[in-house]
């Protein structure tokens, strides 16, 4: 399984954000499209809001990619 990280730049990034950094969603819509459909784990856990707030040592998993956040 693929592992990579996004660096937050801020205190935390909202999902859509982290998903569109990480290019797995073009456009927000796609974003919120995937969120929508239960696509997306946040912390092993089906995630449904696209503004859902990821601290560092937060992990994303859609499909077989593997997001961690990092500072």
């Amino acid at each position: 399984m693929e592992v990579s990280e996004i660096r937050l730049r801020e205190e935390y990034i909202k999902l859509g954000q982290a998903l569109k950094a990480a290019g797995l969603a073009q456009s927000g819509v796609d974003a919120k499209y995937m969120i929508q459909d239960g696509n997306v784990l946040v912390n092993g856990q089906p995630e449904f809001q696209r503004g859902k707030k990821l601290y560092e040592g937060d992990e994303i998993s859609c499909g077989d990619v593997r997001i961690r956040i990092t500072k």
